[in-house]
């Protein structure tokens, strides 16, 4: 009930005003959100890269009713890579995408997403980049997937997401570990109805081992996307049992979240992601993290009264 309840409040346009204006808020989001501009996201990534850290960055946005704030989302993640690129950081990062930011729900909007997609795709190649496309509620999964499809005819290196909640996933795992396919395996974020979805949190983890145990043994690149400690144990002894090198998997975590474990993890070897979101439009972002778990919840309120 308190996931629904949060993300009915991610909605709320009264209480989102009482949130952004808050005195202490700007020191709260800027832990979980690398700023609102490019140079933002670029200056998070020089900090993060300077500790062996990996970046995937998301300009943050959904839900696009707009064709021309579909392109100005296209823009701002050119926009990005250029900086990216400009800045010496190839190496280093990423770019995250999500479709119905880039107008997968306007009329014809697969081929509107697939187009403005295969923008960002053209541009991170050459920046010697690579392009990640989110996942999102369950109604877009079949469309997602097709069109990442689609995209992997010219760019196979794009990475998928898959959503440890859905009951679809283990089958959606077995298709997508292939050699070259990079998958990143997340719980899930968006409130599902229990006819698609697992509820409990016991369920979702044992389908999340269920899953990475299919992409570890797979041919392609898992990237295991978890804050949690038990399913980071697992995931290093999986990649033990099916001897694995330490450059054919990653570990992913969002930024803000468990950033001493991040940096034990790279010290170890493990190749570490960080996903750092950047942008105005920082407030469903945050809200869903909170939905997402109830110990996020604690952080966060934590963080709150914290003057640190």
């Amino acid at each position: 009930m308190l996931d629904r309840a949060l993300l009915r409040v991610s909605r709320s346009q009264g209480i989102k005003k009482l949130v952004t204006r808050a005195p202490v808020t700007s020191h709260v989001v800027s832990r979980f959100v690398a700023g609102e501009e490019a140079d933002d996201a670029v200056a998070a990534t020089r900090r993060l890269s300077a500790t062996g850290l990996r970046v995937s960055i998301d300009h943050l946005g959904e839900y696009t009713t707009d064709r021309a704030h579909a392109d100005k989302i296209v823009s701002a993640y050119l926009l990005l890579l250029d900086r990216l690129h400009e800045a010496g950081l190839s190496a280093w990062a990423e770019v995250s995408v999500k479709l119905s930011a880039l107008g997968q729900g306007l009329p014809d909007g697969e081929r509107i997403a697939l187009e403005n997609t295969e923008l960002i795709c053209g541009a991170a190649r050459t920046a010697g980049m690579t392009v990640t496309v989110d996942m999102e509620d369950h109604t877009t999964t079949d469309s997602t997937l097709g069109i990442l499809r689609e995209l992997r005819k010219d760019f196979p290196d794009t990475g998928a997401v898959l959503q440890a909640y859905l009951y679809r996933t283990e089958a959606d795992c077995r298709d997508l570990a292939y050699a070259g396919s990079r998958v990143r395996l997340c719980k899930g974020a968006y409130s599902e109805p229990e006819s698609v979805a697992f509820k409990d949190q016991n369920e979702i983890d044992r389908s999340y081992v269920r899953c990475l145990k299919i992409l570890m043994a797979g041919e392609g690149y898992p990237m295991l996307a978890t804050h949690d400690p038990r399913l980071v144990q697992i995931g290093q002894r999986l990649a033990t049992d099916n001897e694995r090198p330490l450059d054919s998997y990653e570990f992913q975590m969002l930024y803000g979240i468990r950033p001493m474990e991040q940096q034990r993890l790279a010290s170890l070897g493990h190749l570490m992601r960080v996903y750092v979101p950047y942008g105005t439009d920082w407030y469903g972002y945050l809200i869903r993290r909170l939905a997402e778990r109830p110990a996020n919840l604690a952080f966060f309120a934590r963080a709150l009264i914290s003057k640190n």
